[in-house]
Formats: C-alpha cells, sequence, structure tokens
C-alpha cells in the first residue's frame, strides 16, 4: 500500500485479541502487556490483518527476509532454531503474545522458524503498514512499539530464551 493510499476503512474486530492480552497479563513474562488505550487499539485495528494458521502450518522460516509483526489471538506457535546438527524447539508462544519481534525491529533475517502447534488466531502488522501508521496515529504506534520492545527486552534477558527472539 502506498502513502498516498487512504487507510483502510473496514472495522477490525480485535476483542479476540484484547480478551487474550488481558488473559495472559502477568501470567507469563512472555505476554504483551496491554497498555494500549481504547482509542489507541481503535487507531490501531485497520492496520492489523488477521490470519488464521492450521496446526502444523509454517509461519515463517529461519533466514526469510520478512518483517512482519504477528499478534497472537489464539494457539500457540513453536520456535525452532535449525543448525546444521538438528532442529531445537526453543519456545512455545501462546494468546497473548507476539512473534516476529526480531525481525521487525532488527530488519534482518528471520532467527528462527516459527510452526503452528495448535489451529492460530494471528493480526499481522506488516513494516509497511506500520510506517503509515506511524505517520497516521503516531502515538498508537509508538505505544505498540514499546510493548513489542519490551516482549524483546524480557525475551532477550532470559538466557533460555534468547535465541526465541524471532
Amino acid at each position: 500500500m502506498s502513502a498516498a493510499t487512504p487507510p483502510p476503512t473496514s472495522r477490525t474486530d480485535l476483542r479476540g485479541l484484547l480478551q487474550a492480552l488481558q488473559s495472559a497479563s502477568g501470567a507469563s513474562d512472555d505476554g504483551l502487556d496491554n497498555v494500549l488505550n481504547a482509542e489507541q487499539w481503535d487507531a490501531l485495528a485497520p492496520y492489523l490483518l488477521p490470519l488464521s494458521l492450521p496446526a502444523g502450518q509454517v509461519l515463517f522460516r529461519q533466514g526469510e527476509p520478512d518483517r512482519t509483526l504477528y499478534l497472537v489471538e489464539s494457539g500457540t506457535l513453536s520456535v525452532h532454531y535449525e543448525d546444521e546438527k538438528a532442529r531445537l524447539r526453543l519456545a512455545i508462544v501462546g494468546p497473548g503474545s507476539i512473534v516476529g519481534e526480531g525481525g521487525f525491529f532488527s530488519h534482518r533475517p528471520r532467527s528462527a522458524t516459527v510452526q503452528a502447534g495448535a489451529a492460530c488466531v494471528l493480526w499481522t502488522l506488516t513494516a509497511m503498514r506500520f510506517a503509515e501508521l506511524s505517520n497516521r496515529q503516531p502515538a498508537a504506534a509508538l505505544q505498540l512499539a514499546m510493548v513489542a520492545g519490551a516482549v524483546l527486552a524480557r525475551r532477550m534477558g532470559n538466557r533460555r530464551r534468547r535465541i526465541a527472539v524471532t
């Protein structure tokens, strides 16, 4: 979508995602703290696209250059690192969290493969849509970047899960 294109106008229903965020709050160090207010969620909603992922399907592979950020509404995702010897499961990510934060912030290829362990409902935010959001709704974009950055920092601080940054 080009910068001249108006933002989407359809009403996006994020109730399931907001419920997942509320349920995950404080339950794990991997949850996305919901510090966006209702107005910021309303501003963010048109930039998010829903994605249903069946169990077993790969969301993205290690080494891919994609920068999309994924917010997890339901289901579970398995994060795997693949080296020359084997595939190592690093983490399970559930509702109320995110994946893709490493590539989103670093502009580097994906550091791990993410696959649905159970059917998932995700909300996607591409780098291009985030740039549009930043131009049109800077407060909402900044707040989302801060909460995603907080998850990234917690994952990096957890020695076991450090490599699980995707």
